[in-house]
């Protein structure tokens, strides 16, 4: 009980640092310059300029957290639906803070920190917005948003999430350019997403995938777990075991590190006595079955 309320303080600590600094980035670097780094929040950047003086009770424009949550909220039941998204309550917490950051953080700060001077809010929006992504997967969660539509839609193609999730995000991009008519729109938006990408890469050093190995008797109810109720793949491997030289069939996966919490506890709600190896993995060249 104590490694599990340390580990929660830890997590949910990450997450309060790491919603806080997207934020920031969002009202300090991006915002002001009209800089749409993709995702939710591109969306609620273009819509909150775009509302500037259309409605007397919101001069300045549509708040953009309360904007982001508006997408958020549907994108979550999506994702539970569709992906059986295990950090469930860790990602409510966390697009809930960077909504209530940002619309506060806008209350605070009204004039932009740089003056004129877009490329270095660039820089800077996207290198402060990759960090405090950084913190959010750290602690296991996500902030819901575009990835995981795009998740979704990689799970009924060919295409890989990466790439689509650069399609997404282009495809913002591109509505930030035919909302503001201004190419320079599209150049520094592209470049924020190249920065924040960079810094998401350089600090987040571990492996995302586990190759899982679990040994359990109760092989067709946790196979059903992976498949049906978690949606991913796996192999049967046989073994014999070397003390008694009993056959067994293990199960081999590879799951998101992000994942591997739901899955050791069901596991182990199924089968106790299971045992659950895991160790860094990679997909990119998955054997046959997965």
């Amino acid at each position: 009980m104590p490694v599990t309320w340390k580990n929660h303080v830890v997590d949910y600590s990450l997450i309060i640092v790491g919603a806080f600094l997207q934020a920031l980035s969002y009202v300090l670097f991006l915002a002001p310059y009209k800089i749409v780094p993709g995702g939710v929040y591109g969306i609620s950047i273009v819509l909150h300029h775009l509302t500037k003086g259309l409605f007397p009770f919101l001069p300045e424009g549509l708040p953009m957290g309360i904007t982001a949550l508006f997408f958020n909220v549907p994108l979550l039941f999506l994702a539970i639906k569709k992906l059986g998204l295990s950090s469930g309550p860790k990602t409510v917490v966390t697009f809930l803070l960077i909504s209530i950051f940002t619309d506060t953080l806008s209350y605070i700060f009204t004039e932009p920190l740089l003056a004129n001077d877009t490329f270095i809010a660039a820089f800077y929006g996207g290198a402060i917005l990759g960090i405090g992504v950084t913190c959010v997967f750290r602690a296991e969660s996500t902030s819901a948003g575009t990835d995981v539509l795009a998740r979704v839609l990689a799970n009924n193609s060919n295409i890989k999430v990466s790439n689509m999730i650069i399609i997404l995000d282009s495809i913002v991009v591109l509505f930030g350019l035919l909302a503001f008519q201004d190419w320079a729109v599209p150049l520094y938006s592209w470049f924020t997403i190249f920065v924040y990408g960079k810094v998401v890469d350089m600090f987040q050093v571990e492996n995302p995938n586990r190759a899982v190995f679990i040994v359990s008797k109760k092989t067709e109810e946790v196979k059903e777990l992976i498949v049906s109720k978690m949606h991913m793949r796996g192999t049967f491997l046989h073994g014999r075991g070397m003390y008694e030289g009993t056959e067994r069939e293990i199960i081999f996966t590879i799951a998101e590190r992000k994942d591997m919490p739901r899955l050791k506890e069901e596991v182990k709600l199924i089968d106790p006595n299971a045992f659950i190896s895991t160790m860094h993995a990679s997909k990119d060249s998955a054997p046959p079955g997965i």
